[in-house]
């Protein structure tokens, strides 16, 4: 029998909740308002709103179809999967993205989809729904696509030419992870996808030598995803892989999806998943390595087996394990230091390096900007205040811990 749309958006919608790297930011800056179309990524178009876990929200996120070639042991589309299948024609997508627009339910659209027949043919498929968005429907609002890596590079090229941001999922946080559970996936070939994508990218952002800018490709930049907790790689691991991302392909985000058991799972996977708190750490440590000057090997040095810490964020434990750096002068240290300290914000530390050109920044000051005074105490000094052996004491951590919870019996 077969199924109605709305059924089959029911099925392509929940398959596409695993997917997490779906953000809006980076886009170029385009109105109907102003230049005729439909849609908008600025003002009434897409907002930037995001879950406390870092996931964009007001996107139609779908599956182009959950049929899939491949037989990845961690994805519950994998070719072995007794899931409940569907698709959709291009047509399909692309009427649901205006309709849902039209209705002010969604800004924009992150497609994604399974490998049917091969991936040149469901990279043109996802192409061709951006293409008509753009083309024959004069949408202007946000398009996310998730690429195919052995789809043509021409395919890529034009891929690159409709969407605000691309991405390729890396998967495994390491090359024996992905041969271990995607063996039909090659670390390489998603490499170099992501690598020439990276020139295109750069390409699009240069001025010829007559001024005139080269043609638009992905202002967005790229992202990609990595499945935490599948296989056995540690914090420190996965932050290296992140590192190498960041450094040598230029990705705007990388994402943490923390592994959900599937229904008849491989042997090979865990039967429960990693705490969710484990994937947030994550996400705070990558933040840190972005904007706070940390480098992703310092913040599991302290750890033996290389794990964050679930108990503590990444800097509040950074900063109980190297105490000798500790405290710092509110008025003489370093921006690079300030940024270290617990508490302390980006736009807090650019506040204080503002006001401590005129006069001493104190304490009470920091309680004005909403700084935790509670945190951040043991970590400076300022005119008044000296935390004197407080950073010295030997049960400074248990002053931070979360207060034990009495768990359910039932």
């Amino acid at each position: 029998m077969k199924k109605t749309l709305s059924q089959r958006l029911a099925i392509l919608s929940d398959a596409a909740k695993y997917d997490a790297s779906c953000a809006s930011s980076g886009s170029t800056r385009r109105d109907s308002a102003k230049s005729g179309g439909l849609g908008s990524t600025t003002g009434n178009g897409i907002c930037h709103a995001y879950t406390p876990d870092g996931r964009c929200v007001s996107l139609l996120k779908i599956l182009l179809t959950n049929f899939c070639v491949y037989d990845c042991a961690y994805c519950i589309n994998r070719s072995s999967s007794n899931v409940e299948r569907a698709r959709f024609t291009p047509d399909e997508v692309v009427w649901l993205t205006l309709e849902f627009y039209r209705r002010n339910c969604i800004e924009g659209l992150f497609l994604s989809s399974g490998i049917i027949r091969s991936s040149d043919h469901t990279m043109e498929q996802l192409v061709q729904v951006a293409r008509d968005l753009r083309l024959k429907h004069g949408f202007r609002g946000y398009i996310h696509l998730k690429t195919i890596p052995d789809a043509s590079p021409r395919l890529l090229e034009e891929a690159g030419r409709y969407a605000d941001r691309l991405s390729i999922n890396v998967e495994m946080p390491t090359v024996a992870g992905l041969e271990q559970y995607a063996p039909q996936k090659k670390a390489g070939g998603i490499r170099q996808a992501m690598g020439e994508m990276r020139l295109k990218i750069d390409a699009g952002k240069e001025r010829s030598h007559t001024g005139r800018r080269a043609e638009r490709f992905s202002p967005g930049g790229q992202s990609t995803q990595m499945i935490v907790g599948a296989d056995a790689a540690s914090d420190q691991d996965i932050l290296a892989s992140s590192a190498n991302l960041y450094g040598s392909y230029g990705l705007r985000r990388v994402y943490y999806s923390a592994f959900s058991p599937i229904p008849d799972a491989s042997a090979l996977l865990p039967a429960k998943s990693p705490p969710l708190q484990r994937e947030h750490r994550l996400y705070q440590a990558d933040w840190l390595f972005r904007f706070y000057g940390f480098a992703f090997g310092e913040l599991t040095a302290g750890r033996a087996d290389g794990m964050l810490d679930l108990e503590l964020d990444p800097k509040l434990a950074w900063a109980l394990d190297n105490r000798a750096l500790f405290p710092v002068d509110l008025n003489r240290a370093s921006k690079e230091m300030l940024l270290r300290v617990p508490g302390l914000g980006v736009k807090t530390v650019a506040a204080i390096l503002r006001a401590r050109r005129h006069q001493a920044v104190r304490l009470e000051d920091l309680a004005r900007l909403n700084v935790s005074i509670r945190k951040v105490r043991p970590f400076v000094q300022t005119p008044g205040w000296s935390p004197v052996r407080l950073t010295d004491r030997h049960d400074l951590r248990s002053l931070f811990s979360p207060a034990p919870q009495q768990m359910n019996l039932l």
